[in-house]
């Protein structure tokens, strides 16, 4: 099978899985927006050779002899390779749920409190990541570049390096990455710093997760900040909780250079706008308008996750309804909290709690005609979410630190213009990139409720201007842009007088 220029390392499969007539096939993703889709994207952008995608999937002792490990897609995005590895569901539960979840995710996320050592067997997340890593070197041609994402793949670039030396290594963290007090809470800090300054390029979503990273390899190595560069004007304006004035753009480590990026992830605006012209989304809209009449329309979108402040907004609403009974019959919140990883406590706990709020704040408010909060526990198609965002007066978007956060973006984008209210946290990581928001801090009750007031009471004029300004923005900087940006870096870490393979097919 052809060797692939760019191979894509995820943990997540490309597609979905289903059974007709006793066979399986593999379908696009149901929604078209997310990361999968835009890094399937990439593949059509890659002007020699194609592409692979490495992955993991659940199988059983037994179905591992007959195990189908490679398979050749063919869809919207170009014909591409997916190599998957097949874990058992012992590898999956020590690989991800336990020191994906229990140990790296709250340390990544600054809760350092909830961090869970004793049942880590860090053996075993080092086995899985040498098969990413075996899996990618099999796939890459000469050359390659390989792109890996996210932090439970940390060990991936140092085996990488060990079994394929030619290969060009990249990497991208999805998630915040935290300053090197809560970092060095790891026990395996050395052995993580050491394999990330196996690649040529490390990217993150926002200067302040570059620098933290900086910081952390300078305090853990002889690694020397060699360039850095004021950030780009709009994408880190000074006053608020994430801003940077600098990033740094490159660290000399020994004899290698790694460069760093801090470049945020966009959504798709034309998207958007073309699912809501179309006469389903029409009907759509239609039906929701003639179901909230004359009440207004708030929604928070997001993962069961302690992470995401789901449980601080729910009762932020539950304090508006206190203290402004006026709003009662008059207002609804629409809440999604789909669950995440399953069979984890911590996330039935947080959906419990989450049900638990719904239930008690319907029960102590509901009348026969009205509910103040409608809860939907399992994933709404992403057609079906835009058109409640169009309809939203508000959006709450209030996590406790998030690495960029895509639903503020998307509510920009299906406003349009239009004039809305992005109540939004501090601490996600697209809060420097969208200071018109009405931004708050969700760890402070009243800081919430005066957001939450503010964004309800704001003359429609200012909402215009707020929602024009943020839409400019997320219209700029889009996927699109970001993929350009993307392809810019990867060429920028090849070798001197090597030919770019990452144009666009278009510039041939």
């Amino acid at each position: 099978m052809k060797k692939s220029s760019l191979v894509i390392v995820y943990h997540r499969q490309p597609y979905e899985e289903a059974v007709e007539n006793g066979r399986v096939v593999y379908r696009e993703n149901k929604s078209p927006n997310g990361i999968v889709p835009t890094l399937k994207s990439f593949f059509g952008r890659v002007a020699h050779g194609h592409g692979a995608w490495v992955a993991w999937k659940q199988v059983s002792p037994r179905q591992q002899e007959k195990f189908e490990r490679l398979v050749e897609i063919k869809d919207s995005y170009g014909t591409y390779v997916v190599s998957r590895l097949p874990l058992t569901g012992d590898q999956v539960k020590s690989f991800y749920h336990v020191t994906s979840k229990e140990a790296l995710w709250p340390i990544l996320h600054s809760f350092p409190w909830l961090f869970r050592y004793e049942n880590v067997d860090w053996s075993t997340f080092r086995e899985v990541n040498w098969l990413f890593a075996e899996a990618a070197a099999a796939q890459a041609a000469e050359g390659a570049l390989v792109w890996i994402h996210d932090y439970n793949l940390w060990l991936v670039p140092k085996y990488l390096r060990q079994i394929r030396p030619d290969v060009r290594i990249a990497f991208f963290h999805h998630t915040p990455f935290p300053a090197a007090d809560v970092f060095n809470v790891l026990p395996w800090r050395d052995e993580i710093i050491d394999s990330l300054l196996d690649c040529n390029l490390v990217g993150f979503h926002i200067p302040r997760y570059a620098k933290n990273f900086a910081e952390v390899a300078r305090g853990l190595r002889d690694v020397e900040i060699e360039s850095q560069l004021r950030v780009e004007e709009g994408m880190s304006p000074s006053g608020l909780a994430l801003s940077e004035p600098e990033v740094p753009t490159l660290l000399k480590a020994g004899d290698r250079r790694v460069a760093i990026d801090a470049y945020p992830v966009g959504t798709n605006p034309d998207l958007v706008a073309r699912l809501l012209g179309e006469e389903p989304s029409m009907k759509l809209l239609e039906g929701i308008r003639e179901e909230l009449g004359d009440q207004r329309l708030i929604i928070a979108v997001g993962r069961t996750d302690y992470t995401k402040g789901m449980r601080e907004t729910l009762l932020a609403f539950e304090r508006l309804l206190e203290r402004r009974p006026e709003m009662h019959n008059k207002v609804k919140l629409i809440v999604t909290s789909v669950r995440a990883a399953s069979g984890m406590r911590i996330y039935r706990d947080t959906q419990r709690d989450i049900e638990a709020l719904v239930g008690g704040i319907n029960g102590r408010y509901s009348n026969l005609r009205w509910t103040p909060i409608l809860l939907f526990s399992n994933a709404i198609p992403f057609d079906r979410v835009i058109a409640y965002y169009r309809m939203a007066d508000v959006c709450l978007t209030t996590p406790l630190r998030d690495g960029l956060n895509l639903v503020a973006k998307e509510y920009v984008a299906a406003k349009n213009g239009e004039p809305g209210a992005l109540v939004l946290s501090e601490f996600a990581g697209c809060a420097v990139e969208l200071p018109q928001a009405v931004l708050t801090n969700p760890y402070s009750t009243r800081n919430m409720d005066a957001a939450l007031d503010q964004a309800l009471d704001m003359p429609a004029e200012e909402a215009r201007q707020r929602m024009a300004a943020m839409n400019a923005k997320v219209r700029q900087y889009d996927v699109a842009h970001w993929a350009q940006h993307t392809f810019e870096r990867f060429g920028a870490i090849l070798p001197a007088g090597t030919e770019n393979p990452f144009l666009p097919a278009a510039a041939e």
